[in-house]
């Protein structure tokens, strides 16, 4: 079972991949889209959820999705035509760094996929590359809450603060519009869905060759979470508008 396969189940009940709920997704999505016809662009857009959600609010709005998995992209497909979306919804089966467009985009989101890039900076440029003047980028990224492990590190990674997440971003030459830092609830509720999904597939599955290791994996990851970086770990999502046009 590869990392895409357990993902895709541990997601099942949780289809934004960040510990958002679904209030904060749609605030969030409120502060980014901040014009009529807007364009929209999600780097690394998985199964589609943000740009789906993004579309249902929007009528308006037009999106493009950008991702490495074709399963992923027809399964983004696939909802969004069964949700009524599908005619405003363009995807891309390419790496984010080999994508071009002819236009600009007004939203720029990348939530819980920096690593794709090598973290938040690299992220913020490449969003940068594809911002038509005066639109937002919503990127949401991980910071220590408070003093972690070098477990903790080891896992995770380097992470700022949240106070030294904001100076990297402001010294990088972007001004926060609005943000959302994510609850306990969120944050433990994320956690919870995810290797609770994973478990019940497994329990569910008892023959499938893949059970004992999904339920192994369920196991193995909740204790990460709750031993080392339950307590240290936290994530926020910036609304972000450039100063450099």
């Amino acid at each position: 079972m590869n990392q895409e396969q357990i993902s895709g189940i541990a997601h099942t009940a949780h289809p934004i991949k960040s510990p958002l709920d679904d209030d904060s997704v749609r605030t969030l999505l409120g502060h980014g889209v901040a014009r009529g016809g807007a364009r929209v662009l999600d780097l690394g857009c998985g199964t589609g959820e943000w740009l789906l959600r993004a579309l249902a609010a929007h009528p308006e709005v037009r999106a493009e999705g950008v991702d490495i998995s074709k399963d992923s992209l027809a399964q983004a497909r696939a909802e969004a035509d069964a949700r009524g979306v599908g005619d405003r919804l363009e995807l891309h089966h390419t790496p984010a760094a080999e994508f071009s467009a002819p236009h600009g985009f007004d939203l720029v989101l990348c939530v819980g996929s920096t690593h794709a890039f090598g973290g938040l900076l690299p992220t913020l440029a490449a969003a940068r590359e594809y911002l038509a003047p005066g639109g937002r980028v919503l990127v949401g990224d991980g910071f220590w809450q408070s003093e972690p492990t070098p477990d903790a590190v080891d896992m995770l990674g380097e992470f700022a603060d949240l106070a030294g997440t904001l100076d990297l971003v402001a010294a990088d030459g972007w001004i926060p519009v609005h943000g959302h830092v994510s609850s306990r609830q969120e944050l433990d509720d994320y956690e919870w869905s995810l290797w609770g999904s994973l478990a019940s597939w497994a329990l569910d599955h008892p023959d499938h060759p893949d059970s004992a290791e999904a339920l192994a994996t369920a196991a193995a990851r909740r204790t990460e979470w709750l031993g080392t970086y339950r307590d240290s770990w936290g994530f926020v999502s910036l609304v972000l508008r450039s100063t450099r046009g």
